[in-house]
């Protein structure tokens, strides 16, 4: 999917969430429900994150430069960590104010509850259908799809809660139903968190082994030590390799140091499970790799 494909349904998403958002935040108020006021909260979160994405999604088509040789590729990954941090705190809350109150259960009146349930529910449908198909093209994506889903299910929560209070008067379901709704934001928003982090930090991509790296370029002729091997992840779809390969002296007499390369080059673009179209090496001798300095460290 193209970037400006991205910002499209991102703009789309965005004002169906916002009316409903208004249209929610006067439901809580007239209702005094606390699963319909998390459920506006979460929308909150929702209509804060799609801002963020669409930011993300239009930073990332800018040129790059010398003094951003990435562009602002990582701009999608700090977007998706802040939506993350911000469900979780959403979460929290809810799990917080729910327990209060099923000790302490206001009056929920049921049938406006199920109506403003509806309208929210009607419009994260229409949203999910918007996002659902580019939900794999970036965290970004990713992460502004999750807000939308955990808000249809917050949603169901509340036309649940509205129809049990309509039809039963158990206003402990309006904090149940905001309990079962920080219960499902909670552990995505940890997943979230988890894995823009791990971009942030620079940890090695999911799905590539750094060790099975090594042994495979070790086993390359000519080849006789592979150091400095990092890898980490840019933006989504973007991990990147690095290393320096010790071959013998003589490699750069006869010519073998640029087979060598070639067949490092070749080894990462076959042998595992991401594709890493930026790989840089550095072939250097046993006379250089004396030079560097001892403290350098094997990763």
């Amino acid at each position: 999917m193209s970037a400006t494909d991205t910002r499209k349904r991102l703009w789309i998403a965005f004002g169906i969430t916002f009316v409903v958002l208004i249209a929610q935040a006067v439901g809580a108020f007239l209702t005094g429900s606390l699963a319909l006021l998390t459920d506006t909260a979460h929308m909150l979160t929702d209509v804060s994150g799609l801002a963020m994405a669409l930011v993300a999604a239009t930073l990332i088509l800018r040129p790059t430069s010398s003094k951003r040789t990435w562009g602002f590729r990582r701009a999608e990954v700090i977007a998706a960590f802040a939506q993350a941090a911000l469900l979780l705190v959403v979460g929290i809350y809810s799990a917080i104010e729910g327990v209060r109150r099923l000790f302490d259960p206001p009056d929920v009146p049921g049938t406006e509850l199920l109506v403003f349930g509806v309208i929210g529910l009607a419009a994260n449908v229409v949203a999910i259908s918007v996002l659902a198909s580019g939900r794999g093209s970036s965290l970004n994506m990713r992460a502004a799809f999750l807000e939308v889903i955990n808000d249809a299910l917050g949603s169901v929560g509340v036309i649940v809660a509205g129809i049990v209070i309509a039809t039963t008067g158990f206003v402990r379901a309006d904090p149940i139903a905001g309990l079962v709704i920080a219960a499902l934001i909670l552990p995505r928003a940890v997943t979230l968190i988890r894995e823009s982090v791990g971009v942030l930090m620079e940890f090695t991509p999911a799905g590539l082994d750094l060790d099975d790296v090594r042994r495979h370029v070790l086993e390359l002729e000519h080849v006789i030590d592979v150091h400095d091997l990092h890898a980490s992840t840019v933006g989504t779809g973007l991990p990147t390799l690095t290393g320096h390969i010790v071959v013998r002296d003589e490699c750069f007499a006869d010519g073998h140091a640029l087979d060598v390369l070639g067949e490092v080059k070749d080894c990462v673009a076959e042998h595992f499970d991401i594709a890493i179209e930026h790989a840089t090496f550095q072939i250097e001798t046993e006379r250089i790799r004396a030079m560097e300095s001892d403290d350098i460290t094997h990763p």
